[in-house]
């Protein structure tokens, strides 16, 4: 028996499905709050001292912290090629905007205090803000039409074709939902961020973090609560109609999907699928008081439950599919029909069997390392040394 025959092509596809999962949760986690200390910046820090007090919390670590936005995407071109394919060239310009704002962020910690102009640190402060706020907006919505579905199919050679002009995939993409689910996302990373900064700082930034946070915690559940509304009532879902092949070739065109419904549908099929929004409003709760009592590690530990709930919410909700089609319903990409081959699979987990502790180990030394405070006396005192 050839080894890979060991774990069933079902079951690698759960697991690789499972793991992308995973691997988002780790980003929203990580650099999550990264993206929200940038966002939170302008408002949180008044004079010159304050601002680099905020962004040497998070300076040390951004970068590892990004290591989960490149697993991600390395998982999604060898585990789900038809995904890669499909998202990356109908997301294309709002991902180049992600993108360049991710850029503005290790130009805005290099160059910010290359010189001493009140207004050259002033506009790279504002570009360290645009570089956290518009990822974690875009983010959002990219998942609101991934909800939705998306206007894209497949030819008879399994060429993906996206329906709709060079501009109006980036402005189609801008729909009610898909904002909301970007305020959401907003929303709940600068409360991941102003957690972050209950913890890594004290005096004035604390407690100015400490109110906005809460004001986003609030905005986050209440947006939250309404977009599961939406989707319940307003947005229709998908569903494969007959026999679901499991095991099969990854050809989406193999599979008969209708577009109609709602998306809780799968509540009632799967009702342990709860936990997962359970989870989301729990969390936001327990950071919102956590902020409110002036807590500190339990807050970041809050915040970090219900970012995996939120996300864990949308994964649940849809399987198995993973992104649908709204022109040509079969073409939508489910778990069963949009991976690699079983072989690929086998050696990707063994991979990141070996692979993915050895970056959590490291990932948590780095932590320990920089464990404590930032303070204005640190920067003061280290000033040619830091950001």
């Amino acid at each position: 028996m050839i080894l890979h025959d060991f774990v069933s092509y079902e079951l690698l596809r759960v697991i690789w499905w499972a793991l992308l999962g995973v691997l988002l949760i780790g980003f929203a986690i990580t650099d999550g709050f990264d993206l929200g200390t940038g966002a939170l910046l302008p408002f949180v820090a008044k004079t010159d001292l304050e601002r680099r007090v905020v962004i040497n919390t998070v300076g040390p670590v951004w970068e590892g912290n990004q290591v989960w936005f490149i697993l991600g995407g390395g998982a999604i071109f060898a585990a789900w090629p038809p995904l890669y394919a499909v998202s990356f060239s109908g997301f294309y310009l709002a991902m180049f905007a992600v993108l360049a704002a991710l850029i503005l962020r290790p130009v805005g910690f290099k160059y910010r205090s290359k010189r001493p102009s009140a207004r050259w640190r002033s506009n790279w402060d504002w570009a360290l803000f645009v570089g956290g706020a518009a990822p974690a907006l875009l983010f959002g919505v990219a998942v609101g039409n991934v909800l939705l579905g998306v206007p894209f199919h497949f030819t008879e050679d399994l060429m993906p074709m996206y329906d709709g002009s060079f501009a109006t995939k980036f402005l189609g993409l801008l729909r009610p939902f898909a904002i909301l689910s970007g305020v959401v996302s907003l929303s709940m990373l600068v409360m991941h961020g102003a957690a972050w900064l209950t913890l890594k700082t004290e005096g004035m930034v604390q407690l100015r973090a400490r109110s906005i946070g809460i004001v986003a915690g609030i905005v986050a559940a209440g947006a939250y609560a309404l977009a599961g509304l939406w989707l319940g009532f307003g947005v229709d879902g998908f569903q494969i109609v007959g026999e679901v092949i499991t095991d099969g070739p990854s050809n989406p065109l193999f599979s008969t999907v209708a577009h109609g419904g709602s998306w809780l549908a799968s509540y009632a099929d799967r009702p342990w699928i709860a936990i997962a929004p359970i989870m989301g409003f729990a969390g936001i709760a327990l950071a919102v008081n956590g902020l409110r009592e002036g807590h500190e590690v339990s807050t970041l530990l809050w915040s970090k439950l219900a970012i995996t709930g939120i996300i864990a919410s949308v994964g649940l909700t849809m399987f198995p599919f993973i992104l649908p089609s709204t022109v040509d319903p079969s073409s939508s990409l489910t778990v069963w029909d949009s991976s690699s081959s079983h072989l690929t699979l086998f050696v990707m987990l063994v991979a990141s069997v070996i692979f993915v502790p050895l970056i959590v180990m490291y990932t948590a030394w780095v932590y320990k390392v920089l464990w404590g405070k930032v303070t204005e006396d640190d920067v003061t005192s280290n000033s040619d040394s830091v950001y």
